[in-house]
Order: C-alpha cells, then structure tokens, then sequence
C-alpha cells in the first residue's frame, strides 16, 4: 500500500546566511528560532520552513512520514536515487533523495 507524503517543510540555503535571515523578517515578517549557530527555524510562515548557512542551492522540499522506512522503500521501487541516507537530527530522522526529473526532496518523521 503507498503511504501518502504530504509537503510540510522548505530548506533554503544561504551563503550570507544573516542576510537572508533579516531580509525575510522584513520582507515576509518571518520570526526564527536558533538551533545552532548555522540553522534558523522558520516561523510563521504558512508552512514549515528553515535557513541553512551553506552554498546557495535550490530550496529543498521536505515531505513528511508517519513510517520513514517505509517511505524510504516506496520512493526506491518509484525510483528515486537516494542522495543522503536515513539520519537522525534533533527532532527526527530524515533522508534525502533526487526524483527522475532531478529535483532534490526529503523525507523527514518525528518517529
């Protein structure tokens, strides 16, 4: 059975990570909290979000897994190449991966 993933997560990543973090307060009056001197969390955003200090890529598109093996083996018989295995994070546990098409996604539970 196919386990829905539903987008519940954007990464963006900034080489002038402070800059990005003050434009977006006052563009979008976002607030963030701190989780280490390279990472803000988003808030208030209308979906979950976060800033990574690193070379500036495309946002990354994180999607949500009630069962992260599961998800992890249904997006291998899908296809997907895996980019970074499953690895544990203050909150969770994620993995990484590049659809057909090239787009980089991740799947992130809280399990």
């Amino acid at each position: 059975m196919t386990q829905p993933l539903k987008i519940d997560y954007v990464e963006f990543y900034s080489a002038k990570f402070e800059a990005t973090q003050e434009f977006f307060a006052k563009a979008c009056g976002w607030d963030f909290v701190a989780y280490g001197p390279d990472y803000r969390d988003i808030q208030d955003a209308g979906i979950g979000g976060g800033i990574e200090r690193g070379a500036h890529k495309a946002p990354l598109i994180v999607l949500r897994a009630d069962d992260l093996q599961a998800a992890y083996d249904q997006l291998c018989r899908a296809g997907a190449e895996i980019t970074k295995d499953i690895f544990e994070f203050p909150g969770g546990r994620r993995f990484e991966f590049r659809e057909p098409g090239g787009s980089e996604m991740a799947v992130w539970s809280d399990t």
